[in-house]
């Protein structure tokens, strides 16, 4: 009897030294895995280029999640606890020697099996936590000798019907928790931001939050709609059912949208619609609209640089280097795109420099007014709202064109200037796929008749150059031969 009491005794010290193992576990949770990544620069801002870009996030996820589980084992065993843990999918599982399950048996008639256990744990680090706890707590009943087949430990399968009881949430208990669930795999900055925010925003516009989110409900609404409006509810879908592991996946599938025509500006009426601004602001200028009357400028001057540099409409707020921007090293007046932008940070060549000078891109008012406005910016919305008001302006002065609509032009202009492609994609920030499929689209008919008067006109010069060489040629030839008769005239020996 007192030598099972010093059994029980040994158990309990060796059960209490790793259950405080488990409470003060060596492994290292970073608040921000990403701190020291960099998902490669794109050059894409296209859905597969974005795509590419999380899929680069998700490997680095995954890199640090494969390694804080080999730790945690490693802990495991050296603690010389008989469970460790391991990933199934998208869920963690904790595997044991245990007695057989209740209605089992083991084919050499053994008492004990190795088991798997599910226990709904995530695959994620906070989960990985959850996990290490459970991994001690069911080592302290192994060692104890404690250990019975329970609800808890029974497995997915055994607790299906009661979590089929248990009321399915709504999309809006899911929305409250979607930004922290979302992070937990992925980098946190102002391009991520961004894409959240919209999520939020479409989720929001589309569903109804009071409605349970059930694969039925989701496509339900998803089919009502069309076009690019159904992509992305279908993509904004998917990514919400597949952070919160919902078990199910949409039946739908993408819509082929022709993009709406686009008539793309010429050179003459961007350099016209740059004057609506002064003229605006001229006829408003007795008004008591602070916006109208203080702010022009700078819009004005986000307009000239949209045209002279294809620049996204965020590229321009994102933390401009406006020291860069007016510096007198700046020999080349390039801009710099920041880091935290779609496609990542590059500088930027003018299209077309002499519009640089023409548009007052380096007014210190403008960038004094620009300075003052990107200061007050405390979030993506503030960006959102900046990139909103760039239309809004464009409509209020008379602009006949959207924003983007001047990138659309610098991409073309770039094949009329003979800018190789490569160049002009890089200049812009994309791929070269990219920049032919979407960009040069609207190229347009007289666009063609330019780029084929060019051509032709410069093969009408060379054929006239070639011409011109022949003939000097010939003429050259004709020379020739009138020197050596007269040589032969002058010297009568060489005649006979």
């Amino acid at each position: 009897m007192s030598g099972q009491n010093h059994q029980q005794d040994s158990y309990d010290t060796f059960c209490d030294r790793f259950e405080n193992r488990a409470s003060t576990s060596e492994t290292n949770f970073s608040p921000n895995i990403f701190a020291d990544f960099e998902p490669q620069n794109t050059t894409d801002g296209s859905y597969r280029g974005t795509m590419a870009k999380i899929k680069a996030t998700e490997l680095q996820y995954q890199e640090v999640f494969d390694k804080k589980l080999a730790e945690a084992n490693s802990n495991l065993k050296r603690d010389r606890v008989r469970v460790s843990i391991k990933q199934t999918g998208n869920s963690l599982q904790l595997r044991a020697t245990l007695p057989l399950k209740p209605d089992d048996y083991h084919r050499s008639g053994k008492s004990k099996k190795q088991y798997d256990l599910s226990l709904g744990i995530p695959a994620n680090l906070e989960g990985l936590k959850t996990a290490i706890e459970e991994s001690y707590e069911l080592g302290k009943l192994i060692a104890r000798h404690t250990f019975v087949w329970n609800e808890k430990y029974l497995g997915i399968k055994f607790r299906a019907n009661i979590q089929e009881q248990q009321k399915i949430k709504t999309i809006g208990e899911l929305l409250e928790k979607f930004e922290k669930t979302y992070y937990q795999t992925r980098q946190k900055n102002i391009t991520s931001q961004n894409t959240f925010a919209n999520y939020i925003s479409v989720i929001k516009r589309n569903f109804s939050l009071t409605d349970l989110a059930t694969k039925s409900n989701f496509e339900s609404v998803i089919n009502q709609t069309k076009g690019n409006k159904k992509n992305e509810l279908l993509a904004v879908s998917s990514v919400f059912i597949k952070t919160f592991n919902l078990g199910f996946t949409l039946d739908i599938k993408r819509d082929k949208v022709t993009p709406k025509y686009r008539e793309i500006p010429d050179d003459d009426k961007i350099i016209h619609s740059y004057q609506l601004f002064a003229k605006f602001a001229l006829n408003r200028k007795n008004t008591n609209i602070s916006d109208a009357t203080e702010t022009w400028e700078m819009w004005r001057w986000v307009y000239g640089m949209l045209a002279t540099f294809g620049l996204r409409p965020r590229e321009l707020f994102v933390k401009p280097d406006i020291n860069w921007w007016i510096s007198e090293q700046n020999i080349d007046s390039t801009w710099k795109v920041d880091k935290n932008t779609k496609t990542g940070y590059r500088e930027v060549i003018p299209f077309v420099p002499e519009w640089i000078e023409l548009f007052n891109l380096k007014n210190p008012q403008a960038l004094t007014i620009l300075d003052k406005k990107i200061s007050k910016i405390t979030s993506v919305q503030n960006i959102n709202w900046m990139r909103r008001d760039i239309s809004r302006w464009f409509r209020k002065v008379g602009v006949e064109f959207q924003p983007y609509d001047l990138r659309h032009a610098c991409a073309i202009r770039s094949h009329l200037q003979g800018i190789p492609i490569k160049a002009a994609a890089d200049n812009l920030g994309h791929t070269v796929d990219e920049h032919t499929k979407t960009y040069q689209r609207w190229f347009g008919i007289e666009n063609r008749k330019k780029a084929f008067g060019e051509v032709i006109g410069q093969k009408s010069l060379i054929e006239l150059q070639k011409n011109q060489i022949l003939a000097l040629k010939m003429e050259n030839e004709r020379l020739r031969l009138e020197v050596e008769k007269l040589k032969l005239g002058s010297n009568p020996t060489l005649l006979r």
